[in-house]
């Protein structure tokens, strides 16, 4: 179908990505696309390029072989199927409760024109919300292997773009134009086109391909996709989504980024009555009579959880230390799994990835006889494509044994938690661990949690906390996590019947709905979620002091809620100096509010039966 051209557009009409080809040279041709809202581009042409080497499985095979330089330069445009889709989902955790999973989609059949075993479709989903384009291989006929060596797929962004830039998984911010990067990007990328419009560029359904971070092009303002290494395929097959997540202003971005969701498969597990969210905190010194402290303060605080951190079964870097056994004296694990049990409090156990590669086969039933709730994946190798099948693997296995999971270190979801919702959280963050400052989690809604669920490590009473006391009280509300770590570094012993914490004990990790108020990536965020007929609201600023309004025009109309204000007040005769305050609000009101520098607000609306 020679000069083939492909619209699809959003079901509300605004957006439209539009695929071609383009004669090059007399024997090559290359695909495109760009993406238009409103009759106004957001993507300019872009070129879509997967790279092979399929000669080692083509000459055991008695094969052809392929001579092409780029292997999509002899593609042929076969048939285009295109259609829409409908449907509403309900998660088992999420920020709100149902997703509507809607789009229009073009299937595009290519075929190679001197070699027709050799197909590829080029998969495209418009939501409202977004883009979607991924690669399909279908079965090859003769049976041979699909070696992918790299993939260009460019995202060709108007002049004067700016994005926030991250290295690594647990790096700084950076805001950048679109030359003379540092480095590589992480994904999600959050990007800011002229004229107040944003995207974020992200991957999704990652679970049998390397990670694929970005890079700038030689091409002006132009980023392109980065491979960590090739991957090697059995058709059929697909590549991750690279998405396109669309939206007038940042927050709703994160109001959007249900679209990875609904790139990647249903949930597999049936029985999920145990996969239970909650609040959870590290136990810091691994005796049993600080466990049993840890767990009385865990239940008088509403959480649900506590965490035994490494080494608790010997070096955790050593494939000669077992994960089945307590290498530690005074730790009477069963006593204590146990105690937990009586009081409500479920465990969970770090494990390195040397016990997780020897022993995954057999660890998590071990762990489900125990009585263990939850592991916590730690020093993951994460970004070949041999790791990130690993990392599927075991989680899958978690769940055959009625595991939750928690991945830790350079590793970031890429919607996989639709799939195997015992994926509950995982790290890819610089949180508290590393003690960011206010500015740094002003940035992270916008960016990291666009991804997913993240395990930020909230503390409260540790000195090295670079924020209010009342800034890391509205984190719980802004950051989202269906497992939220509270108290990282702190210890039972530091509490002094602080008032304000009774927001933490109320507070849940999962949400019917998520509302976000304002914001501006590095500067400020108010974000609202509901439970039920309750609201928790949490407020942010950066390094500066900010005035604002929030408006609580999401309640609603005609209800009277009564409010509870935790702010930061340096009157205030604690050692955490947070006032806690009370007064009758409704859908009309508006809140002056003034916060410190680093500073936060959070608030707890109860509606007035």
């Amino acid at each position: 179908m020679p000069g083939t051209v492909v619209r699809v557009s959003s079901p509300d009409r605004q957006l439209v990505l539009t695929f071609y080809q383009k004669q090059l040279q007399p024997q090559k041709r290359a695909m495109y696309y760009h993406l238009e809202r409103n009759g106004k581009p957001l993507v300019l042409e872009s070129l879509l390029d997967v790279r092979m080497d399929n000669r080692l499985s083509e000459n055991a095979m008695a094969l052809k072989v392929d001579e092409h330089a780029d292997w999509c330069e002899n593609l042929v445009v076969e048939g285009i199927r295109t259609g829409a889709h409908d449907s509403t989902w309900t998660p088992l955790n999420g920020e709100s409760a149902t997703v509507r999973d809607q789009y229009n989609y073009a299937n595009v059949e290519l075929k190679k024109d001197d070699n027709p075993i050799y197909e590829m479709h080029v998969q495209i989903r418009v939501y409202n919300q977004g883009a979607a384009i991924r690669y399909y291989l279908p079965e090859n006929p003769k049976g041979t292997y699909y070696n992918i060596t790299d993939e260009k797929t460019e995202f060709s962004l108007p002049e004067g773009t700016m994005a926030w830039v991250a290295n690594w998984a647990q790096a700084p911010y950076q805001k950048l134009p679109l030359h003379n990067w540092p480095g590589e990007s992480e994904r999600p990328l959050t990007v800011e086109l002229p004229g107040q419009q944003y995207l974020c560029l992200a991957e999704a359904g990652l679970v049998d391909y390397a990670r694929t971070k970005y890079k700038l092009s030689d091409k002006p303002s132009t980023i392109v996709t980065s491979m960590f290494g090739e991957a090697q395929l059995i058709s059929p097959i697909a590549t991750p989504w690279r998405a396109i997540i669309v939206a007038d202003h940042p927050g709703g971005l994160i109001e959007n980024n249900s679209l990875l969701l609904n790139l990647n498969e249903a949930c597999r597990i049936k029985d999920t009555g145990w996969i239970q969210p909650g609040k959870i905190m590290r136990v810091m010194t691994q005796t049993t009579v600080d466990a049993r402290a840890n767990i009385d303060f865990a239940a008088q605080q509403k959480l649900q959880y506590i965490l035994f951190d490494w080494k608790w079964y010997g070096p955790a870097f050593s494939f000669q230390s077992d994960a089945t056994h307590v290498a530690i004296p005074d730790f009477n694990l069963p006593d204590i799994i146990d105690y937990a049990r009586q009081k409500g409090i479920g465990v969970w156990l770090y494990v390195n990835q040397q016990a997780l590669l020897a022993q995954s086969d057999s660890l998590f039933r071990i762990y489900q006889r125990w009585g263990v709730k939850g592991v916590k994946f730690g020093f993951v190798q994460s970004g070949s494509h041999r790791w990130t099948t690993w990392i599927e693997k075991a989680i899958r296995q978690a769940a055959d044994s009625h595991v939750m999971v928690n991945i830790h270190d350079d590793w970031r979801p890429t919607g996989e938690q639709r799939t195997w919702p015992n994926l509950m959280t995982a790290e890819g963050i610089k949180g508290n661990e590393e003690m960011p400052d206010a500015t740094h989690n002003t940035i992270l809604p916008f960016t990291r949690y666009i991804a997913g669920p993240a395990d930020y490590t909230i503390c409260y009473f540790d000195h090295r906390i670079k924020t209010t006391h009342a800034h890391q009280l509205a984190l719980a509300a802004i950051y989202y996590s269906p497992i939220q770590t509270l108290f990282w570094y702190d210890h039972p012993s530091q509490y002094h019947q602080e008032p304000e914490l009774e927001f933490w004990s109320e507070i849940p990790t999962t949400w019917d709905e998520t509302r976000i108020i304002q914001g501006m990536p590095g500067e400020y965020i108010t974000t609202a979620r509901r439970k039920g007929t309750e609201w928790f609201v949490g407020t942010i600023t950066n390094n500066e002091a900010r005035s604002l309004k929030v408006a609580l025009s999401f309640l609603t109309p005609g209800k009277k809620y009564k409010a509870k204000i935790y702010s930061d007040d340096s009157s205030i005769a604690t050692a955490t100096h947070v006032r806690v305050g009370n007064m009758l609000v409704n859908s009309k009101t508006v809140l002056s509010i003034s916060l410190q520098p680093s500073g936060g607000e959070a608030m707890q609306l109860e509606e007035i039966k």
